[in-house]
């Protein structure tokens, strides 16, 4: 009866610990995985995004040729945002930049009642904004 008693105290003083150790390092690995696919999934649509900034820089050129400037600016601004960087906080500045140009984009649209009205450009907005 002694060497029962040892051995459950043995596996209670290894067991238990081993057990709540595998619970909490599975927990963590799924934790991570889902934080992985999480950016995966922002990274995507970041790229979706950018990849229809050049039709709305198109057909807004249609319209606007003396805004060549301002199209430049929104064009560079998506080509330093389209580059992936390992930092976050970098990669939400180049974010905010382009978001910044794309608005004043949109701003200087006002002036144009006929490409607001366009149904092209409305549904590029409807995307990239």
């Amino acid at each position: 009866m002694n060497g029962l008693a040892g051995l459950i105290g043995f596996g209670i003083l290894f067991g238990l610990p081993l057990i709540w150790w595998l619970g909490t390092y599975n927990g963590l690995v799924r934790i991570r995985n889902h934080c992985n696919e999480s950016w995966s999934n922002i990274d995507t649509e970041l790229k979706r995004r950018h990849s229809l900034i050049p039709n709305l820089v198109r057909t807004v050129q249609g319209y606007a040729d003396h805004e060549k400037g301002l199209l430049r600016e929104v064009t560079e601004a998506r080509d330093a945002a389209e580059q992936i960087l390992p930092d976050a906080g970098e990669q939400s500045v180049k974010e905010s930049r382009l978001a910044e140009k794309v608005g004043e984009l949109l701003i200087r649209v006002e002036a144009y009642p006929e490409l607001k009205s366009d149904q092209n450009f409305l549904h590029l907005c409807s995307f990239v904004v």
